[in-house]
């Protein structure tokens, strides 16, 4: 089926992701100052442009922890004993060697609770795990809450467990945000290149280490409401042979998908994602509502039940695993093919998306297509984890973090996403050959949630006095409210009169689907403080020839 749609590389394809692994160092290079807590920059690749980041960083770490003669020495005792495990108390911690009172930073800023995981010590194995703190401005604040020295004798080096020492082989054409975990989008110039992405373009989006699961011993742990006082414990052979296999063509998105567009506009706090936090793929598996049958579960049994929570077998250096939920009315209803997913574009789960098994919930948000899933939980309410009810929601703009309340009952977890569209190709600041007629051609991509269908990708070049429509690549045969997958847009459009070979042109795009939704016009008004959500018409500028 995916066949059909699949485009070989060509070679004008290859040379562009050359010229994307030159240009790529200078991005994964930048200095992005609001890292969402849990990034990390940091990548053991054999790529050129990440050891180039670490010798960016390499000057500030040096500064960072060295010995001060103005400060007094303290014993590794000195600082165990001051671990914050009682109210009231005082938080330390160490760095090479240097002693510092945290206890101001973890109350005043959101993610700084992650540091209670070193409170009492060193905080270098902290950041074995988390290394996006090993950035310059985070060296310089750390530096702030300095007190005093370590004693010599207790001075430790890295931690030598390096969580992230089995990690897959990745493409080398990928735009890396941040290396532990693994973060990165493929060229957003080959994106629109093909209808379904091949799975070793498909973006990663990691918030751990990836788990290494042995088939043979895995065991989905199904639980909470109807389930019985054990659950239920499945083998991957049970999902492969007791089910019958569904097969979807589904789009997946990260909430935080051209965060760099509200970047421009006032500072957020996330990794600086492009437009390529986007793929699309046909996914293999049985669905969720038949496995939840089988063991006799009903919405009608149990009316109480909301929500199905999802959590990983990937866990964090405090033991969580990465977890969210999705509705149960999203989970039980099987036209809204939710899978649990063994199979991407024909082949066996790749790591870096799930195997052996992960959740693919159509229209929902990235963040609720839980990887490595171990256990599910039938519950009254949504999870609990930390990016289910601390992260990924919206807010008006202007909230930040001074006034925030992730509880406000406005504030509700992401689960569907609006209406988005790009033009991949050309890229900004590009020089275009103008065809005969004096047209340019364009390219990109355009997504609804929640299984609207695209319906029109509009295009202007002259800040919206004139509108042209795009031609679609999609699924013509999926209904208008049950489409699951991007659609691909291409167009060759007329210059402005009096535009002409050696000018300037901004050409914007704008989509619009089933439900008559359209774009927001601009960023500022749909900001937000996690830069979730972005989706204002797309503008580029490009040069003519």
């Amino acid at each position: 089926m995916y066949q059909n749609h699949l485009r070989l590389l060509s070679r004008s394809t290859v040379r562009r992701l050359s010229t994307s692994r030159a240009s790529w160092g200078a991005s994964s290079r930048h200095d992005n100052r609001y890292e969402e807590h849990n990034s990390q920059p940091r990548y053991p690749v054999r790529l050129a442009a990440a050891a180039a980041a670490a010798v960016f960083l390499s000057e500030e770490e040096e500064k960072a922890g060295q010995p001060r003669v103005d400060l007094p020495t303290y014993t590794a005792k000195d600082v165990m004993e001051r671990d914050g495990a009682t109210p009231g108390s005082r938080v330390w911690v160490s760095f090479k060697e240097g002693v510092y009172d945290v206890t101001e930073f973890i109350a005043e800023h959101p993610g700084g609770e992650k540091l209670l995981i070193g409170a009492g010590g060193p905080i270098e194995p902290f950041w074995a795990l988390y290394a996006v703190h090993k950035k310059p401005y985070v060296f310089d604040l750390l530096e702030k809450y300095r007190i005093g020295n370590l004693a010599v004798a207790d001075v430790v080096a890295e931690d030598p467990n390096d969580p992230y020492k089995d990690e897959p082989v990745r493409h080398p054409a990928f735009s890396v945000n941040n290396a532990r975990p693994f973060n990165a989008e493929p060229p957003l110039n080959i994106l629109a290149d093909n209808f379904i992405t091949p799975n070793e373009l498909f973006y990663v989006r990691h918030h751990h280490p990836v788990p290494n699961i042995d088939p043979e011993t895995y065991e989905l742990q199904i639980d909470g409401m109807g389930m019985g006082e054990d659950g239920v414990t499945l083998s991957l052979e049970d999902l492969k042979t007791k089910f019958e296999q569904h097969t979807v063509t589904v789009s997946i998105q990260c909430a935080g998908n051209r965060r760099a567009d509200m970047l421009q506009h006032k500072p957020v706090r996330g990794m600086n994602w492009g437009g390529a936090a986007i793929s699309n793929a046909v996914w293999s598996g049985p669905r969720l509502c038949d496995v939840l049958k089988h063991y006799g579960w009903s919405e009608e049994k149990y009316p109480e039940a909301k929500h199905v929570w999802v959590d990983g077998l990937d866990f964090g250096p405090d033991g969580t695993p990465y977890g969210a939920s999705i509705l149960i009315e999203k989970a039980m209803d099987p036209r809204q093919d939710v899978i649990l997913a063994l199979t991407m574009n024909g082949e066996t789960l790749p790591r870096d998306h799930g195997y052996p098994v992960r959740l693919v919930a159509p229209g929902v948000v990235g963040a609720r297509n839980v990887k490595w899933v171990g256990n599910m939980t039938i519950s009254h309410e949504e999870s609990h984890s930390h990016w289910q009810r601390r992260d990924y929601k919206g807010f008006n703009p202007s909230i930040d973090w001074h006034n925030v309340d992730f509880d406000n009952k406005t504030a509700v977890s992401i689960q569907n996403q609006p209406i988005n569209s790009m033009v991949c190709d050309p890229l900004n600041e590009d020089t275009v050959t103008v065809l005969p007629g004096n047209k340019i051609p364009l390219r990109g991509y355009a997504y609804s949630g929640a299984g609207a269908k695209v319906i029109r990708v509009d295009v202007t070049l002259d800040g919206g006095d004139t509108w042209h429509t795009a031609e679609l690549i999609q699924d013509e045969e999926s209904p208008l409210n049950r489409t699951w997958s991007w659609s691909i847009w291409k167009i060759e459009v007329p210059l402005p009169e009096g535009v002409n070979p050696g000018d300037e042109v901004k050409v914007t795009c704008c989509a619009v689907d089933a439900n008559y939704n359209r774009q927001p016009e601009k960023v500022r008004n749909i900001w937000n403080l996690r830069g979730c959500l972005s989706n204002a018409w797309h503008t580029i500028t490009v040069k003519l020839k």
